[in-house]
């Protein structure tokens, strides 16, 4: 009896324990499915705190009148729509959904309604909603099921919009038009092959759309399509390759657009071309960096548009009477999303820093004064606790020269400092001097530097650089990292010994890429969303991707290509993985289905290596909802702990 009573109550303790352990860690919410995660303390969600309640506002639109916009911001776990309608005044909430809005429009004339999209699960089929103002009731315009809605253009008078949708067959992108208080009548107006088509813009007669083609990141086309005649007629040429043409607006007169394209040069510049003569006129040839985008006053007589020099963005004003354009003084930092107001009287803008999160300006076109209207709060970190990045370069094995930013541990940490290699996705994408936001965390409290490299492939740096990866070039890029670990090496103050590779989606391909090739240079890898072999994620990838992402990476119904694929899989090469990892996924991913982290997962499983894995059921191609960016970044420094910091 006694023992039975010392066993019973060594039992009570045990339950009592694993009660007690059970409330001191952070447990996943119903959504997440984890695996071999160890457990996280409270007080790590506590600490982090100070850095993961940080805001940003983006410009969604102008109100016709001029005097209000629509900004996108979160106030709880998803970005939602919210209308200000005065310098830093009040965000009123529009809308109350669980999933983010992804863009939104007003109608043009009188500003009544609103026009946004919207999907589920992040499975990036997004539907458009018409929200009325007046009575905020929200009604469904499109099928609601599973084809892509997006891309509105409107007519000038408000009647109606031009779109594009996926839904004839889910993998061509041809054009309808709706009136929005009959959606059930959407016509169908242009049937295209593939999944790179898109609207540009619509002359002010309303008789003839601008429509894009894209085909990778080195090609792309323009049309003219006649309403009344039905007849797409190509404005570039269809048979040269190799040349970026997009962007493209009507211009002043009848026979000209506005376009940005990389023709004859390394660089997109903006451009005038003729129509008829088919002559160009390159507006900023003396600019060696890409046009990124621009803007156009409706009156056509004033343009703005915005460069990537090295990793910053600087806007310019242009007067389409003379195309003499002078630079706009703006903070140092990124712009996006640039939008005039009626009377071309105003620009409002989008702007981040390194030390601070994305806002809201007005630019006064007059007298070139700024006027900021929003204030995103960055929770209780101040400047000081931010990370400044350094432009870095470095030679790869080639001789090619590659850069990226290097954000420095804060400078209490002495030693030397373990370093995270984050690698971007795209691979067209590219890092730039951004803040880091939460990851601030990582610099000022575990003293980790932070290096985002744009190894070759990366955009920003000349079509030539951005074609260097293609097909059997691959892992050339994955030796650009190589490379950044030989420089990491000479740097007194980093340790090459403890070194961790992260990225997503294409990223994440480069990350499981790096962890076999440099498997002894490093500690352990997180991927998130990452490729594991082209093969099988050529196969099931979303058939409205398929086709733009063969011209990247390469066609595998070609035997040979095929043959390299799983040559370079990280699937195939898991013996070579030596060091921890962290995959990262969410169900609903249309890009790089969720089959490509599970067999990843399975096989490093099979073959006794220590896989952590984490998986969203509400989510898509990175995680989107505040609960669950939560957990995951969390889930990320215990497993930085745990591998790289010890």
């Amino acid at each position: 009896m006694k023992n039975k009573s010392i066993i019973l109550a060594f039992s009570l303790t045990g339950i009592l324990l694993s009660a007690q352990q059970k409330n001191d860690v952070v447990n996943p919410n119903e959504n997440l499915i984890t695996e071999n995660i160890l457990p996280i303390p409270k007080s790590l969600n506590q600490t982090i705190k100070k850095y993961s309640e940080s805001r940003n506002a983006g410009l969604a639109d102008v109100h016709p009148n001029g005097k209000e916009l629509i900004a996108s911001t979160r106030f709880a776990s998803t970005n939602q729509l919210h209308k200000i309608s005065f310098p830093l005044g009040a965000r009123k909430q529009i809308t109350f959904f669980d999933e983010p809005i992804g863009s939104a429009t007003y109608e043009p004339t009188k500003g009544e309604y609103l026009i946004y999209s919207k999907d589920i699960g992040g499975n990036e089929f997004g539907q458009l909603f018409k929200l009325d103002l007046k009575t905020m009731e929200s009604t469904l315009l499109t099928d609601g099921g599973k084809s892509q809605n997006g891309g509105v253009k409107w007519k000038k008078d408000g009647s109606g919009f031009y779109f594009t949708s996926t839904k004839r067959n889910g993998g061509d992108r041809d054009i309808y038009y709706m009136d929005p208080s009959k959606p059930g009548e959407a016509q169908l107006i242009l049937e295209v092959k593939g999944g790179g088509w898109g609207i540009n813009d619509l002359s002010d007669d309303g008789k003839k759309l601008l429509i894009g083609e894209y085909v990778s990141a080195n090609d792309s086309y323009l049309y003219i399509y006649d309403l009344e005649t039905k007849k797409l007629e190509p404005v570039t040429d269809r048979n040269e390759k190799g040349v970026v043409q997009s962007g493209a607006t009507f211009g002043k007169n009848p026979d000209e657009i506005w376009y940005v394209t990389d023709r004859d040069n390394e660089f997109d510049r903006l451009a005038v071309l003729n129509t008829k003569t088919k002559k160009i006129n390159y507006l900023t040839s003396s600019i060696p960096w890409n046009v990124e985008g621009y803007d156009v006053s409706e009156d056509k007589s004033t343009l703005i548009f915005t460069t990537n020099e090295s990793g910053i963005n600087k806007m310019y004003k242009l007067d389409t009477r003379t195309n003499k354009y002078s630079p706009v003084k703006t903070s140092i930092g990124l712009i996006g999303g640039a939008k005039f107001t009626k009377d071309g009287k105003y620009l409002f803008f989008t702007q981040s820093a390194a030390n601070s999160g994305s806002d809201i300006y007005k630019l006064d076109l007059a007298t070139n004064n700024i006027e900021r209207w929003t204030e995103s709060e960055q929770g209780e970190m101040q400047p000081a606790d931010m990370s400044v990045p350094k432009l870095i370069e470095w030679k790869s094995f080639d001789n090619m020269k590659i850069s990226g930013f290097y954000y420095p541990a804060a400078s209490k940490f002495t030693g030397k400092r373990p370093v995270v290699i984050s690698i971007h996705g795209g691979p067209e994408g590219q890092s730039m001097a951004s803040s880091l936001g939460s990851y601030n965390y990582y610099t000022n409290e575990l003293g980790v530097a932070m290096i985002y490299p744009n190894v070759r492939g990366s955009s920003g740096f000349g079509k030539t650089f951005i074609a260097a990866d293609n097909w059997y070039l691959r892992m050339n890029s994955v030796k650009d990292i190589g490379a950044l670990l030989d420089w990491i090496a000479k740097q007194p103050e980093l340790d090459k010994d403890r070194i961790m590779i992260m990225g997503g989606s294409y990223g994440g391909f480069m990350t499981l890429a790096t962890a076999y090739e440099y498997a002894d240079r490093i500690r352990c890898s997180v991927d998130v969303v990452g490729i594991s072999d082209f093969n099988t994620f050529l196969k099931n990838t979303e058939e409205y991707r398929r086709d733009l992402r063969r011209v990247e990476y390469g066609d595998e119904r070609i035997p040979k290509m095929a043959e390299f694929f799983t040559k370079i899989a990280p699937l195939n090469n898991i013996d070579k993985i030596k060091k921890p990892m962290f995959i990262i996924q969410g169900t609903n991913d249309p890009r790089v289905p969720v089959s490509e982290a599970v067999q990843m997962r399975d096989k490093l499983k099979a073959q006794g290596k220590t896989v952590w894995y984490l998986e969203a059921k509400n989510e898509g191609h990175g995680f989107r909802k505040k609960e669950n960016i939560d957990f995951q970044r969390l889930a990320v420094i215990r497993f930085m702990q745990e591998y790289l910091l010890k």
